[in-house]
């Protein structure tokens, strides 16, 4: 397979999105939990919990995202010196890691909806 200069350069965008995406995940939630810390009601431990892995997961989301963006730069410097197969075997790395990136995105946001559950059940009571 044959990997031209513009095709990793067209996960720049998207790549830069996805994390700005992340960061504001991560920006809400540190706010939430902060805000809970301030709060007079006691937090559940089971929502404790659910925040722990949250962040934990965003964390990694994050970090697979900047290095899958790592790797789309480094994919582009192999193929501008001529390393057109080394060049797209790393182009593949920084897929792959994109994918992960956004499967840990999905559990993540099915974490945040189990959340938003536990907090319904408090309210009515």
């Amino acid at each position: 397979m044959h990997v031209s200069l513009t095709t990793p350069a067209l996960l720049f965008p998207a790549i830069s999105l996805l994390l700005l995406a992340y960061t504001n995940r991560f920006f809400a939630l540190a706010a939430l939990i902060r805000s809970l810390s301030s709060g007079e009601k006691p937090v559940h431990k089971d929502q404790i919990k659910n925040l722990s892995q949250r962040i934990s997961i965003i964390r990694r989301m994050q970090e697979a995202g900047v290095s899958s963006f790592a790797l789309c730069v480094l994919c582009m410097i192999f193929i501008y010196v001529g390393f057109n197969k080394t060049g797209s075997v790393i182009f593949g790395a920084s897929l792959l890691l994109l994918l992960y990136s956004l499967i840990l995105s999905v559990i993540e946001i099915r974490i945040s909806v189990d959340a938003l559950n536990i907090h319904i059940k408090e309210m009515s009571k």
